[in-house]
C-alpha cells in the first residue's frame, strides 16, 4: 500500500463514538490514569496477519488481542522486569492438557470471556483467526508453522470452549508459539461482516479496525502521529489495568523525544539509543531500564545470489576488516554482549548467541583477498535501514573506514525505515547490509530456522545449503533432552562459522528511559511495549 493510501485509510477509519481531538502530550502528563509513551517509528497497521505490516505494529497485538497462552515474569539482577521462556501461562486458556503421545493439546477457554462488543469468545473464533493466518501467508504462516501448526484441519472447535490443536509430532516449541503475538483471537463474526468476496478475511476492515477481547481498545489512530489506547472495563484474561487511557505519540526525532521525557511531558520512550540511555543513568529526573534482548544479534549479511559474495573467502576477508571493538564502543557505546573473537573455530558449547572466531585482522583480511577472485579489491554498495540509525550509521561508517583497509571501496545507502522490511527481508534485493534480527522462541535452532534457511523471511543473506536446512528440520521440534540436540546445533553453529553468510557484531540490549513513577515496564522477547501492566505512582 502507497502512503498516501495508508493515510486515506487511516483517516477513514472509525475507532471510536467520535474522534478525539489531537492530543497533546502535556494535557495528560500529571494524571495517574493516562501515561504518554514515545516512540520513533511509524504504526503502519493495526493487523499483524496484514502482508506489509511493520514490526512497531506488532504492540497493537500485544495489547488489543488476547492469545491462548502468555509468558510469566521474573527479576534480573539489575531489577528489570522480563518475561520468562521457561513459564508458560495461560491467557484465553484456562486450562490445557495434552495426550499420552503429546500430539493432541486441548485447551479449555475463559468461560466469562468476551470481545469488545460483547460476544463471547468461543474455539470457532480461535479456529478462525488460526486459519487466518496461515491463509494470508508470509511471516505469519511461517511464523505458525515454527510450532507445527501447518494447516487448517489441524485446528479443531470441539465445542463452544474447546479448542484443540494436532501436531504431526511434538513439538517443544507448540505451545510457546501461541504465546507470540501473531496467534491472536479474533473476532470472527466482526470480521466475517465486514469480509467481501475479494477479501474474505478482512484484510482492509482489520487493518484500520481492531477486533479483539484484548486489555485496551484503540479509540483513534493517526498513522504517522499517535494511536490511542482506551481500557477495556471488561477483560477477563489478567488483572485489569491500571492506566485508563494510553496514549502512543510517534516522534521521529530522538533529541525530541528525550526532551519530552525529561521535562515530564511524556512518562516513557521507549526504546532508545544506546548512547542516550548512558547519558540518562545519571539523570535523577528519570529513570532508565536496559535488559539484553534474547536470541538476537545485529549482524552484517552478505547476499550470496550477488557477486563478490559468493566467493567464501571475499566473505571472510570481511569478517576479519570489520573493527569490531570500536563499533561496540561507538554503535553500542559498549552496552550489550561482544560476538567476535571466539578462541576455537569450532564451538565448544551448544548455546545461541555465541561469539564467531573472528576479529579484526587485517593482514589476516587481505590473505583472504589474495585467495579470491577480487584480489584487488572492488566497490559495494553497504544498505542500512534508517529506522535504526541511531546503532546502524555509526557501525556502517566504521565497516566502510574497515573494508577500505584492504581495497574494499564502500559505499553507503540509507533506506528509509517504512521500506526496508520489503527491500531487505521480502525481496531481498540488496547485497550487502547491516540487519538485527531476534527470534522470539528462545532456542537456537529457532534462530537458525528464521535465518539460515532459504526463503525465510529473516534470511537476508539468500543462504542456501542442503546440510544446515537438513538439520534444523531435524531438530526445530526436537526436545533439548534428546541425545541428539546437542550435535545437531553444535553442527549449525559450525556451518554458521564456516559459511558466514552473517557476522554478527553483538548482541544487544533494548533501554528505556520513563518517568520515576511509572511502574509495571517489562521487557518482552518481541521487543514490543506491553502497555498493560504499566502504572503510575
Amino acid at each position: 500500500m502507497k502512503r498516501r493510501d495508508l493515510l486515506k485509510g487511516a483517516g477513514a477509519m472509525t475507532l471510536g463514538s467520535a474522534f478525539l481531538p489531537l492530543l497533546k502530550t502535556n494535557a495528560f502528563a500529571a494524571t495517574t490514569d493516562t501515561a504518554v509513551v514515545l516512540i520513533g517509528n511509524t504504526i503502519n497497521s493495526l493487523d499483524i496477519h496484514r502482508p506489509g505490516t511493520n514490526r512497531p505494529s506488532y504492540q497493537v497485538a500485544v495489547n488489543c488481542y488476547d492469545r491462548l497462552v502468555s509468558f510469566g515474569l521474573k527479576k534480573l539482577p539489575n531489577g528489570a522486569q522480563v518475561y520468562d521462556y521457561d513459564n508458560v501461562i495461560g491467557e484465553m486458556a484456562e486450562s490445557w492438557s495434552l495426550n499420552a503421545d503429546r500430539t493432541l493439546i486441548t485447551f479449555k477457554l475463559r468461560p466469562n470471556a468476551t470481545f469488545w462488543d460483547g460476544k463471547p469468545v468461543t474455539a470457532a473464533d480461535v479456529k478462525w483467526s488460526f486459519d487466518r493466518a496461515l491463509a494470508l501467508g508470509g511471516f505469519p504462516k511461517v511464523q505458525m508453522a515454527a510450532g507445527g501448526f501447518k494447516r487448517p484441519e489441524q485446528f479443531i472447535a470441539a465445542d463452544e470452549k474447546t479448542f484443540q490443536i494436532k501436531l504431526d509430532q511434538p513439538s517443544k516449541l507448540s505451545l510457546p508459539n501461541l504465546g507470540v503475538p501473531v496467534a491472536v483471537i479474533i473476532n470472527s463474526a466482526v470480521a466475517k461482516a465486514n469480509a467481501t468476496e475479494a477479501d474474505p478475511w478482512a484484510t482492509d476492515y482489520l487493518h484500520v479496525n481492531p477486533a479483539g477481547s484484548g486489555a485496551f481498545k484503540v479509540s483513534r489512530w493517526q498513522a504517522g502521529q499517535q494511536l490511542v489506547y482506551e481500557r477495556n472495563e471488561d477483560w477477563a484474561c489478567g488483572p485489569k489495568p491500571a492506566l485508563r487511557r494510553v496514549i502512543v505519540r510517534e516522534v521521529p526525532s530522538q533529541s525530541t523525544r528525550r526532551a519530552l521525557v525529561e521535562r515530564a511531558d511524556a512518562q516513557l520512550s521507549f526504546s532508545i539509543p544506546n548512547k542516550d540511555a548512558k547519558e540518562l543513568s545519571t539523570n535523577d529526573k528519570v529513570k532508565v531500564v536496559g535488559t539484553p534482548i534474547d536470541n538476537t544479534l545485529h549482524v552484517v549479511c552478505m547476499n550470496q545470489i550477488f557477486e563478490p559474495f559468493t566467493d567464501a573467502n571475499v566473505r571472510k576477508a570481511v569478517a576479519y576488516a570489520i573493527p569490531y571493538d570500536q563499533i561496540f564502543q561507538q554503535a553500542a557505546y559498549g552496552m550489550g554482549k561482544p560476538m567476535w573473537g571466539a578462541a576455537s573455530a569450532k564451538p565448544t558449547e551448544a548455546v545461541w548467541p555465541q561469539p564467531f572466531p573472528y576479529d579484526t585482522n587485517i593482514e589476516k583480511a587481505k590473505e583472504m583477498l589474495a585467495k579470491s577472485g577480487y584480489a584487488n579489491g572492488f566497490d559495494v554498495e553497504l544498505s542500512f535501514n534508517l529506522g535504526v540509525a541511531d546503532w546502524a550509521e555509526p557501525a556502517a561508517l566504521l565497516i566502510q573506514e574497515g573494508l577500505g583497509k584492504i581495497g574494499i571501496n564502500v559505499t553507503l545507502n540509507k533506506v528509509p525505515g517504512a521500506s526496508w522490511r520489503t527491500i531487505a527481508l521480502v525481496e531481498k534485493k540488496l547485497p550487502f547490509l547491516l540487519e538485527n534480527f531476534g527470534g522470539w522462541l528462545n532456542t537456537p535452532d529457532y534462530y537458525f530456522y528464521w535465518a539460515y534457511i532459504e526463503g525465510n523471511l529473516f534470511n537476508a543473506s539468500n543462504y542456501d545449503k542442503a546440510e544446515m536446512a537438513s538439520l534444523i528440520d531435524q531438530t526445530l521440534f526436537m526436545e533439548k533432552s534428546n541425545p541428539q540436540y546437542d550435535p545437531n546445533v553444535l553442527r549449525m553453529i559450525e556451518l554458521a562459522f564456516e559459511d558466514l553468510p552473517r557476522i554478527p557484531l553483538y548482541q544487544p540490549t533494548l533501554e528505556s528511559v520513563m518517568a520515576p513513577a511509572l511502574d509495571g515496564y517489562t521487557s518482552w522477547y518481541h521487543r514490543q511495549l506491553d502497555v498493560r501492566p504499566l502504572k503510575m505512582g
